[in-house]
């Protein structure tokens, strides 16, 4: 007897998707490369096929061998590239769109378990308290273990206002949890903002969708709105967001930089692989529209700025983190990133499904791969909750693509600063506006930062 053999995948999702992949917003890589098939692999595909075929102990469907043989080709590649069939690339451009139909978890997969990345918020697994690090067993009456990412995700998913029971094994508990969910149709906001208190605003991207840059902009000039009054200061979230597309990236990374200024470039092994994305209009908008940030306020491009991440920030998040930090724009707070230096297409088939590709490495505009290294925060911030010490990053994940520059550990940050060196922040800097909801301890170290900044600016201005 054998056992299945288990691939430790651990990919960042999104809901039903995979979302921790930066994809380009363009389709068009034609067949630029070799075209000469190998002839002695390919006489073995066929042999192997047709063995299957005529001694499997149960008839199996040519089309289920072929799409099986593309996943696996696929998956073989790297962590991040992927074959979707017609419903599945589907929902995948649903994700990108902001809405789609499930639970709202962001899941990974590591030796054949479904790990919870995060509930997504107002969502009925967050409402119902299902947490980051929990372990899903069984969803309804079927065992998790054996099944792909995907048919665990499609088993999830369902008509709204259907009914799914997870089973979940979490490290606090002794006894496996069971939650009766509601399906609903999830619509997540990519964009979310408030003022902590008068004078620093607070912005949080969950993920780079095809609105992001719009809604960010939208945030942006309200909460100048709101305080009546140029603001002292903003805090960037970008914790646990899985990252997405890449001009949304570029336009939110542009709101604070100088025009013109290189946001990310990237190296891959065909043309269209090699660009160079700028802090412009023509690098995020489409179409003929105008641009989002035409009536933005003149201050964001010097407002003092503080920029949270953590091992979930991946991708899109981390190219806004290295832009801004490599122009010196803003410090980055908090732990050490995921660490995702990859670019991925995705391609239509004509099939009516697709494939994700992984086609570049990025760099950031001072030179750096983050590829399985991640950005090191300017001031390291730990979150102190138990699931940050079960965090998966690039590096853990297996044939993930190696650094250029060699895979030593990143330099060691600056450690947090310490309680007397900075104001104490008002518990108005909480991880939501619920005051029954614990104290977000790196959004307070953030506003500290940023006061600490004001000081500074008030005794150099004197």
């Amino acid at each position: 007897m054998t056992t299945p053999r288990t691939r430790k995948i651990a990919l960042l999702t999104t809901g039903a998707l995979l979302g921790g992949a930066l994809t380009l917003s363009v389709q068009a890589f034609a067949d630029k490369g070799d075209s000469v098939l190998p002839l002695n692999e390919m006489r073995t595909f066929v042999e192997v096929f047709g063995r299957i075929k005529q001694d499997y102990v149960e008839p199996v469907e040519d089309k289920k061998l072929i799409n099986e043989a593309i996943k696996g080709m696929l998956s073989g590649l790297d962590p991040h590239s992927d074959y979707f069939d017609p419903q599945a690339f589907k929902e995948f451009r649903e994700g990108t769109q902001g809405e789609f139909g499930g639970l709202g978890i962001e899941i990974g997969a590591e030796d054949g378990l479904v790990k919870v990345v995060a509930p997504i918020e107002d969502t009925p697994a967050q409402k119902a308290g299902i947490k980051s690090g929990d372990l899903i067993v069984k969803i309804d009456d079927t065992p998790v273990r054996g099944l792909s990412l995907n048919d665990a995700v499609k088993r999830m998913r369902g008509k709204p206002g259907t009914k799914v029971t997870l089973t979940i094994a979490r490290k606090t508990e002794s006894k496996p949890l069971v939650f009766t969910l509601t399906r609903a149709v999830i619509q997540t906001k990519s964009v979310k903002s408030r003022l902590l208190e008068p004078g620093f605003g607070y912005v949080r991207v969950a993920q780079f969708q095809e609105h992001t840059v719009e809604n960010f902009a939208q945030a942006l000039g309200n909460l100048y709105k709101e305080n009546k009054a140029p603001l002292k200061g903003i805090v960037l979230d970008l914790r646990d967001d899985p990252g997405g597309l890449l001009n949304g990236a570029v336009g939110v990374s542009t709101a604070f930089l100088p025009k013109d200024a290189l946001v990310v470039y990237t190296e891959g092994r065909v043309a269209d692989a090699q660009m160079r994305l700028y802090a412009n209009s023509k690098y995020y908008m489409r179409g003929n529209a105008a641009d989002y940030y035409a009536k933005a306020p003149a201050e964001l491009k010097n407002v003092p700025l503080v920029v949270l991440v953590n091992g979930g920030s991946a991708s899109a998040s981390e190219i806004v983190a290295g832009a801004l930090q490599d122009h010196k724009r803003a410090l980055i707070v908090g732990t050490q990133t995921f660490g995702k230096g990859s670019v991925q297409s995705v391609l239509p088939l004509s099939n009516e499904g697709g494939i994700k590709l992984t086609t570049a490495r990025y760099f950031t505009p001072s030179g750096r791969s983050i590829q399985a290294k991640g950005i090191t925060p300017d001031i390291i911030a730990e979150d102190g909750s138990e699931a940050s010490g079960l965090r998966i990053r690039e590096a853990d994940l297996e044939k993930h693509l190696s650094n250029p520059a060699g895979e030593d550990a990143a330099p060691a940050a600056k450690p947090a600063a310490s309680k007397a060196a900075t104001p104490a922040a008002k518990p108005a800097a909480k991880a939501a506006d619920d005051d029954s909801k614990p104290v977000d301890s790196q959004l307070n170290q953030a506003l500290n930062v940023l006061k600490v900044q004001q000081i500074l600016l008030k005794k150099a201005g004197n």
